[in-house]
Parts: structure tokens; C-alpha cells; sequence
């Protein structure tokens, strides 16, 4: 017979359900993430199965097989894979630490930060290739920081971040705009689709940046994932508990960012990846606390599904962040609608 001191609690094993629930869906998100990648590698006119992709991988393949996986379709399902992992986490970091399921990159500024220097490096100046990249990477870094110096007061609030953001967006939308209008035609072609967010220049030199801004991002993040299950208790809370707020606050804005600006310059502003993913790993995860590699898998799965989807199923080849915003609109209205309900 068991003692009373072996038994578990009531408490303890709903701690273990959960535990288990949380491993098993973000592993099946994982492995769902790798499953779409595979489908989008082998669709397209010529379709490939699983032995034409590993006789690609291991340089058995025909020359054309070989040519039309590695340098065509890979690169492109690699992208979208990890700039979608990158959107998705920095989504997560940034509504966990302020608190607010719409606090999304997309629409606190910092994605308007990037767009504005990436349209005048191409209307203005005429970059393009790893100039436009590292401009771009510059955008979203000042304006975070312009947004941080002016919603800072005695410490980072996430209402006054949000709010300055905000307003931050809408200036920085006006500003590109005002490009597109004095821009030359071809010019606007041009940044109209880097704005819209595309997958069509998709290569092998995109995947290193974007992989590493990623995995440092995601390690820097998955080692303070206790620090932000504090946050999300409150700045009060969490000073009570040990925790240096303004501090953990920056370091997350600043890796966050970082990251963001990075997956952003690669394919452009592909539109409510970063607002979507942490609230569907959270309704998937059971108890309205997403993860970091689930919310991560599930921007991943959002990117690759639309890649597919504007290629194979749309009437003629569209950009991948015209079909997220045709699903991400509709969410976003559901979800102020119900934040507006519980009045909050």
C-alpha cells in the first residue's frame, strides 16, 4: 500500500496533464510545421514525392529534379518556415510581455518602421539585395527604440507602449505612402510587392540570416520563458517575485526585434503572422498560455500553408501576405470583439 506522502495532489496532476497536453501538441505542431514544408517542396507543375526530395537531398536526383527542388522550391519552403517561426515568436514575446492579445508587431509600429526604410531605399535611393536588407533591419531597430524612449516613464507600460506605437504606425504609414505617390512607376511595382510580403525571391542566401536571427532569438527568449510567465501577472507582481521588470522588458523588446527586423527584411511584412500565432497555440494548448516553439511552429504552419495556397490553389500566383491578411482580418475582428465584451 501506498503511503500518503507518495500520492500525488489533485493539483500536481493537473500540473502533469497539462505539462503533457503542452508537450504533445507542440511536438505535433513541430512535426506539422516540417509535413506542410515537405507539401510545399513537392507540389507545383511537376509533382515530386518523399524519394525524388531525399534523391535531391543526397545528389541522386536527375539533373532537372535536382535543379527544380534545390534551388527552386527548397529555399522558398525553408524560408517561409523559419521567417513564419520568427513572425509567430515574436508575436508570442510581445503580447505575453504587455499583457494584451493584441499587441502584435504588426500594429505597435515596429513593422512600419521597417516598411518605411525598405519603400525609400527603393523609391529613393534604388537598393536592393543586402543593402535593402540591412536598411531595412535599421528601420524596425529605430523605431523601436523611438517607440520605447517615448513610452517610457518611470519603466515600460505596455498600455502607453501600445498607444505610442500606435500612433508611431500610423505616422510611419503615412510617410510610405507619400513615397509610393512621388515614386517612379517601376519603383512602386517594386515596393508594392516587398510591402505586401512575397516569397517569389525566396534563395539560399536568405535562409542563414533568417535561421540564425531565429534560433538565437528563440534561445535568448525560451531562457527567460519563466521571466515572462511572470510579466504576465503583472508589473507589480513580478517586482514582488524577484523580477527586474524594466530590465526583462527591454532585453525582450530588443531580442524581439531584432529578430522581427531580420525575418521581415527577408520577405517583407507578411501580415498578422505575429498577431494570429500565439492565440491559436493557446486555444490549441488548452489553457490560454501559448508557448514559445509553439506559438513559433504555428507561425510556420500559417507562412507555408498561404505560400501554398497563393501558388497551387489562387487564381494565378499572389503574394503569400495577401492570403494571410484575407484570414488575419476576419480574426482580428473577432478577437477585439471579444476583448471589447469582457471589457477589457
Amino acid at each position: 500500500m501506498k503511503s500518503s506522502s507518495t500520492e500525488l495532489s489533485p493539483y500536481s496532476l493537473r500540473r502533469r496533464r497539462r505539462q503533457r497536453t503542452h508537450f504533445l501538441v507542440t511536438g505535433a505542431l513541430i512535426v506539422g510545421a516540417i509535413v506542410v514544408a515537405l507539401l510545399d517542396v513537392s507540389l507545383g507543375h511537376e509533382v515530386y514525392g518523399l524519394n525524388d526530395i531525399f534523391a535531391a537531398l543526397n545528389g541522386s536526383a536527375p539533373g532537372g529534379t535536382a535543379f527544380s527542388i534545390m534551388q527552386l522550391r527548397m529555399p522558398r519552403a525553408l524560408v517561409a518556415m523559419i521567417c513564419g517561426a520568427g513572425f509567430g515568436i515574436a508575436g508570442y514575446s510581445f503580447q505575453t510581455l504587455l499583457g494584451n492579445v493584441l499587441a502584435s508587431p504588426d500594429i505597435i509600429g515596429i513593422t512600419a518602421g521597417a516598411n518605411v526604410a525598405a519603400v525609400a531605399s527603393i523609391t529613393v535611393f534604388g537598393l536592393s539585395g543586402t543593402a535593402l536588407f540591412g536598411v531595412a533591419v535599421g528601420g524596425g531597430l529605430v523605431t523601436a527604440c523611438a517607440v520605447i524612449a517615448l513610452s517610457w516613464r518611470n519603466g515600460l507600460l505596455g498600455t502607453r507602449f501600445v498607444l505610442v506605437g500606435i500612433g508611431v504606425a500610423s505616422l510611419l504609414n503615412a510617410v510610405t505612402s507619400w513615397l509610393m505617390i512621388r515614386a517612379d512607376q517601376w519603383d512602386v511595382q517594386t515596393a508594392t510587392r516587398w510591402l505586401t510580403g512575397s516569397l517569389a525571391d525566396a534563395s539560399w542566401s536568405d535562409v542563414a540570416p533568417a535561421g540564425i536571427s531565429v534560433a538565437v532569438g528563440y534561445l535568448c527568449l525560451a531562457t527567460m520563458a519563466h521571466t515572462l510567465d511572470v510579466l504576465r501577472l503583472g508589473t507589480y507582481t513580478a517586482t514582488g517575485l524577484g523580477v527586474r521588470v524594466n530590465r526583462a522588458r527591454i532585453v525582450i523588446v530588443v531580442v524581439s526585434v531584432i529578430m522581427l527586423s531580420i525575418v521581415t527584411a527577408t520577405t517583407g511584412p507578411i501580415a498578422f503572422v505575429s498577431f494570429l500565432s500565439g492565440p491559436i497555440a493557446a486555444r490549441l494548448l488548452g489553457n490560454h498560455r501559448p508557448s514559445i516553439a509553439a506559438s513559433g511552429a504555428i507561425g510556420s504552419i500559417i507562412v507555408v500553408l498561404a505560400d501554398i495556397i497563393a501558388q497551387h490553389l489562387a487564381s494565378g500566383h499572389v503574394p503569400v501576405g495577401v492570403m494571410t491578411s484575407l484570414v488575419g482580418g476576419p480574426v482580428l475582428v473577432i478577437l477585439v470583439a471579444g476583448v471589447l465584451r469582457k471589457g477589457v
